[in-house]
């Protein structure tokens, strides 16, 4: 499937080494087995914890931040490059265990901060980082990169008292360099692998943070979406993703595709942890004007109902069905508990204008991601990295070796034709997406049922990593939340095979609070996250 057909049609994705002696990907193209002999930790104390967990072993002494990092540390050294060699990880931050250790001294000497206080964290590699790690989007272009001041969301997080641990692999430059991306590869990174079953994809863009939080290798983790890289890899690895409301989530010191779509979000292994998590990194920015009219809350586990179901009304989004039986399956058995537990359920509630505006996105994702990596890259501080997208396309075709082994930069030449943001064709391509997925997609479809949330499968089972056609989607929901910039949250709604598989809430904009509390309770109800178990295959 190319690009173009991929976001008319599905959209899930748009969302330390080169790869010569990664042990991952080899010069063939085909992707090593794991090494036969090594033995996946059965025993991690530390294992489906949770944000409250932690927060109560470091209350009675059992740990401090400082071993809990330890202990995630270790857990990466053993999975993460040994073991089966999930690759999620691309760095992990050189000074994480003394931020620890002081967060543990003002933890004795002044209390806490709030319920981050102490909890190591991971990262997108695409957020910046002010301090010895690079913010590098999985490029060898900007592999020593180093910004020059934290991102809004990091100093929120930084100010909520969490230690950043590390930075995760992702679908190189968020999955939108070519039409026929592995996502989850990148050049520093390689190729991160499902957990689940390692020689599926783990979906992306967001892949490491996904992988890292599904392998137990963090507390939780940050991601970003553009359309579909929070919900599709949260729904590949069993956990939950909140992909905000764009505007409440500061973008700023963020490598960008569109503004316009673009936005951070949480990732965990329970909705709880998520909506702490979310609550930490809300906040108005100078820098970002969508934030100035944000309705955000700073505690979003305010909302946290197990009777959260009772009297919603929620509307299955039917015609993004179908593409496979036994997901369908899925989601008439969350329909089931949906209706036991008190949800009045409208179905079919479908949004019309699905299909009519994927050419449409695609012309608004060019335009704004030329103008706003120009930006960004002119703005870096180091003078070896390329200062344009022109100069990127030429870094690449001078190293094509180590970044374009498997498929080219065909959507960043397509973006380097555009013209500036006040082009005709760039305005109505924007009003386009706007009017047919606010105007006559969600909001029409909330407003004509009353609802307070939709409902459909975030994606399919993962599929089998395929680096020399691409990704092979089945199907999924993300677009119309993407494009509008509305709130999404994905929830573990069972497995197919083995493979997990999530369900989508996502309604109207900055319904934040009343989608959290759906989900939580859903998942209160169903609890269907289950630890991953490594396997080699399916077969």
């Amino acid at each position: 499937m190319d690009r173009r057909s991929f976001l008319r049609d599905t959209a899930l994705a748009v969302a330390g080494s080169s790869l010569a002696g990664s042990g991952l990907v080899g010069t063939s193209g085909s992707i090593s087995a794991p090494q036969e002999g090594r033995v996946v930790p059965t025993d991690f104390e530390l294992e489906e914890a949770t944000l409250a967990d932690l927060q109560a072993m470091m209350h009675s002494g059992q740990q401090t931040s400082q071993s809990l990092c330890e202990l995630y540390l270790q857990r990466i050294d053993a999975i993460d490059r040994e073991g089966p060699a999930v690759r999620a990880i691309i760095q992990v931050n050189p000074d994480a265990l003394a931020i620890a250790e002081d967060l543990d001294a003002e933890r004795r000497n002044r209390g806490t901060r709030g319920p981050l206080h102490g909890i190591p964290l991971m990262l997108k590699d695409n957020i910046d980082t002010a301090d010895r790690m690079s913010t590098s989007a999985g490029s060898l272009a900007l592999a020593d990169s180093i910004a020059g001041e934290d991102a809004f969301v990091v100093r929120q997080l930084r100010a909520a008292g969490a230690v950043i641990l590390g930075k995760t692999n992702l679908s190189e430059w968020a999955n939108f360099r070519s039409t026929r991306s592995s996502s989850g590869w990148s050049a520093r990174g390689g190729q991160t692998r499902n957990p689940y079953v390692l020689d599926r994809s783990p979906c992306g863009s967001s892949s490491g943070s996904a992988v890292a939080v599904a392998a137990n290798m963090c507390a939780a983790a940050i991601g970003t979406e553009t359309d579909g890289s929070v919900v599709c890899p949260s729904s590949a690895n069993g956990i939950v993703g909140i992909k905000p409301t764009v505007g409440l989530v500061s973008r700023s010191g963020i490598i960008p595709i569109a503004h316009s779509q673009d936005t951070a979000g949480p990732m965990a292994r329970t909705v709880a942890d998520a909506a702490a998590l979310l609550g930490a990194m809300t906040g108005v920015d100078a820098s970002d004007a969508a934030t100035k009219g944000q309705r955000a809350l700073t505690d979003y586990t305010a909302f946290l109902d197990k009777r959260g179901l009772d009297g919603a009304r929620i509307g299955v989004a039917r015609n993004f069905l179908g593409f496979h039986e036994k997901v369908d399956g899925l989601v008439a058995d969350a329909i089931d508990v949906l209706k036991a537990h008190g949800a009045i359920v409208v179905d079919p509630a479908n949004i019309a204008t699905k299909g009519e505006y994927g050419d449409s996105e695609y012309e608004v994702l060019l335009y704004e991601f030329k103008a706003g990596l120009n930006k960004y890259l002119s703005e870096l501080k180091s003078d070896t990295v390329p200062r344009t997208l022109a100069e990127l396309i030429e870094f690449n075709r001078a190293r094509r070796d180590d970044e374009m082994p498997y498929f080219e930069q065909e959507i960043f030449e397509a973006a380097q034709e555009k013209g500036p943001l006040t082009e005709k064709a760039y305005l109505d391509a924007l009003e386009r997406n706007h009017h047919l997925t606010r105007d006559k997609g969600i909001d029409a479809t909330m407003d004509e049922h009353n609802l307070d949330a939709i409902m459909a499968a975030s994606g399919g089972p993962a599929w089998t990593i395929d680096l020399v056609t691409g990704d092979h989607f089945l199907g999924g929901s993300s677009s119309p939340a993407a494009v509008s910039g509305y709130p999404n949250v994905s929830v573990p709604a069972g497995f197919v095979h083995g493979l997990p598989v999530g369900i989508s809430f996502f309604g109207a904009r900055f319904s934040e609070s009343k989608l959290i509390r759906i989900a939580y309770a859903y998942e209160q109800t169903s609890m269907m996250r289950q630890t991953p178990g490594f396997r080699h295959s399916l077969l």
